[in-house]
């Protein structure tokens, strides 16, 4: 596939497959992870599945940090000397991570080369990916720079992200929860729904079994309107298929993609955890 004039960069806490994004020329930018002994040059290499089998055996937990300025710059640096005529960056939700900081401080510093548009996606995983790969499809339709981010723009809007988690653990130590850590409390024995509402991570609703979630997220998706993709990720979760099937009742199985969540966020919700991205149809 020839590559289109504006390229799209992201990072890696989209959850993008790495297959996907070789194909459609999308620079992934990773987020540093750390997993016992192992530092960020060998994580980066691991599937989110070894990531997953590795850490069951690591008693630690797992620790993030954004990517520097400079690995942004590299990779706005390596698309213009291919050729591109513009990029849009496509990042965490900047109120999660300083991801997206780091990409504006990289753009800023090739001002002189080629043309960079930072976009938050105000979301996580593949709410952020499918954001990303609806700004490379205006891209490869030949899309010029301000419709490429337009599109980005316009598509998270159109998205909802919601998850459960199977242990309050990881989110507790990791301080991600947002104003939700005061409504918890002390309660530990529940199974969280959570959301990202304005790029927060938010509670939803306080289940107190694994499939009362399930039935909630189900609810939510059933309460969405005119939806034109679901994306499940699963944080090495055994039960996803029934989750899966519960969608199904509602939304076209054929069309319900399911992936993995990898490190960036599972570090964060842990092993277990569920998440459904679901994007309205343009109106």
């Amino acid at each position: 596939m020839p590559k289109a004039r504006i390229r799209v960069v992201t990072d890696s806490g989209a959850d993008l497959d790495r297959a996907v994004a070789a194909e459609h020329g999308v620079s992934v930018v990773h987020l540093d992870v750390r997993l016992g002994a192992f530092g960020p040059d060998i994580t980066s290499t691991w599937s989110p599945e070894e990531f997953w089998e590795r850490s069951a055996h690591i008693a630690e937990l797992p620790e993030t940090s954004a990517p520097s300025p400079g690995a942004f710059k590299e990779a706005f640096s390596a698309l213009a000397d291919e050729g591109a005529e513009g990029i849009v960056c496509i990042t965490l939700s900047s109120k999660l991570s300083a991801t997206y900081q780091a990409a504006v401080v990289g753009a800023e510093s090739v001002t002189d080369g080629i043309r960079v548009r930072v976009v938050d996606s105000q979301f996580a995983t593949m709410a952020e990916g499918l954001t990303v790969l609806d700004a490379v499809a205006t891209a490869e339709a030949g899309g010029d720079f301000e419709a490429v981010a337009a599109a980005a723009v316009a598509s998270s809007g159109r998205m909802q992200l919601f998850g459960t988690l199977d242990s309050l653990d990881n989110l507790r130590k990791g301080g991600r929860l947002g104003s939700a850590q005061a409504l918890l409390g002390g309660l530990l024995d529940i199974k969280p729904v959570l959301e990202i509402r304005d790029g927060v991570l938010e509670l939803e609703s306080r289940p107190r079994t694994r499939s009362r979630s399930f039935e909630r997220l189900a609810s939510k998706v059933r309460e969405a309107e005119d939806l034109e993709r679901l994306a499940v990720v699963h944080a090495a979760a055994s039960d996803v298929d029934l989750f899966v099937e519960l969608l199904a009742a509602s939304f076209p199985r054929d069309r319900i993609s399911v992936g993995w969540l990898g490190p960036v966020i599972g570090t964060h919700v842990g092993r277990g955890t569920i998440a459904v991205a679901a994007q309205r149809r343009v109106r």
